[in-house]
């Protein structure tokens, strides 16, 4: 699914992130960690998208990775999931679906909203 994303969707998800820095420093961080590990595998953001949002992952899975290394990036997504106010940040990432689960992902790592109008949800 590509998704032409707007700079006004992008700054409210923009702002949304920093409220929930504020509010859940321990919850950002933990997703802060979970989207660099998902860079540093070269995994899809949508993958983690999916498993944030217990959403059948299999269109963006990633192919010949080995199975520990796939279990590895499960239990780490796990302690995200296992944290208090995860259902905050699951119903944030419910709000901006329709924006992508890379835009999300890549404000989360820093960059601005106008860096990413126009580019795809699917990475």
């Amino acid at each position: 699914m590509v998704t032409l994303s707007s700079l006004d969707k992008l700054n409210a998800i923009s702002v949304t992130l920093e409220k929930l820095k504020k509010d859940y420093p321990n919850l950002v961080e933990k997703l802060f960690d979970m989207v660099n590990l998902t860079r540093a595998f070269q995994f899809k953001y949508q993958y983690m998208g999916c498993l944030i949002m217990d959403e059948d992952p299999c269109q963006c899975a990633p192919n010949f990775v080995s199975r520990s290394v796939l279990r590895l990036y499960k239990k780490e997504l796990q302690k995200l999931k296992d944290d208090l106010d995860f259902q905050v940040l699951k119903q944030t990432f419910a709000e901006f679906r329709s924006t992508g689960y890379a835009n999300i992902s890549q404000l989360v790592l820093g960059m601005t909203p106008e860096s990413l109008v126009g580019t795809s949800s699917i990475r």
